[in-house]
């Protein structure tokens, strides 16, 4: 299958492109400087404007594109680069989905389309919750419809807090238990969705050769925790202590509303859509997933 990455030099486009060749695949990179490699073709997602033949014999879009959200406060010119580095994107390549019958779209979201949910389970079902990050991810969802009213597949990973050796959440946590001041944030009730990296790039191959999914999908481990036994199970992997925490007025002075859309944020996420088709994790538990990448 000839597969047209975009985002390929993020942690999780990486992996993914190493993983579609192993699988056979024919990988082609959209970057935004001049191509320099045989694999890559350049782009330009304000512009609208893709190398000639890029598309040719194209199976298959993978749309992994977003500026990284960071914990720390959000201003108005910040998040307009967050929403156009997101949808800009989408909204080309779900018009060449179109206009060329690409049969399928993969195309990035977030598990903040749903809000701040407290402790009720979360499914592909839950409608978006409010806040910027939930109307980000409805609109990013949206630049997709192109491809949809086009007879495509189209599939939508709402993508948790992504476990990895390489970056992501471990960085900067990994940091403060060496200097031992791990610990919760706020009450440490908020439910964490997450993911192995592993499980992420397998289910994408999942998605590639599963017909029957299509629309949202939960791209989180089955057993979602709470802060609180997610900071003990990575202080065990670590074996550093975790006695301190991060009360809610002070992680609210710090990052305004993204402390409560994001740090302090509840979301019991499930992934139905990838069990209903049959998909099977690697790391079901976060111990064992912890386990795998929290040392170097």
């Amino acid at each position: 299958m000839r597969v047209v990455v975009a985002g390929s030099s993020g942690m999780i486009g990486t992996l993914l492109v190493s993983a579609l060749r192993s699988a056979g695949h024919d990988v082609v990179r959209l970057v935004r400087r001049t191509a320099s490699a045989p694999d890559e073709r350049s782009w330009d997602p304000p512009s609208g404007r893709i190398d000639d033949g890029t598309m040719d014999g194209a199976e298959a879009i993978v749309n992994l594109c977003g500026a990284p959200i960071t914990l720390t406060r959000l201003s108005n010119a910040r998040k307009q680069v967050l929403v156009d580095s997101r949808v800009e994107p989408t909204e080309v390549l779900a018009a060449e989905t179109a206009e060329r019958g690409i049969p399928l779209l993969i195309n990035a979201s977030a598990v903040g389309y749903y809000g701040d949910t407290g402790g009720r389970v979360v499914d592909e079902t839950t409608p978006p919750g409010d806040g910027f990050l939930s109307q980000m991810c409805k609109e990013w969802e949206g630049a997709t419809q192109a491809a949809a009213d086009a007879g495509a597949r189209v599939a939508i990973l709402r993508t948790g807090l992504v476990l990895s050796k390489e970056g992501g959440l471990l960085g900067p946590l990994r940091l403060l238990f060496s200097f031992m001041l791990g610990g919760r944030l706020g009450d440490g009730r908020q439910y964490m969705p997450w993911i192995h990296q592993s499980d992420h790039v397998s289910a994408i191959l999942h998605i590639l050769r599963t017909e029957s999914v299509r629309g949202p999908v939960n791209m989180t481990a089955p057993n979602p925790v709470t802060n609180a036994e997610f900071t003990r199970a990575l202080s065990r992997a670590l074996g550093k202590p975790a006695p301190w925490v991060a009360p809610k007025f002070a992680l609210r002075l710090a990052l305004g509303e993204l402390a409560d859309e994001g740090a302090l944020a509840s979301q019991h996420v499930i992934p139905k859509a990838l069990q209903d088709n049959g998909f099977t994790f690697t790391y079901s538990t976060v111990d064992e997933a912890l386990g795998s990448v929290a040392k170097r």
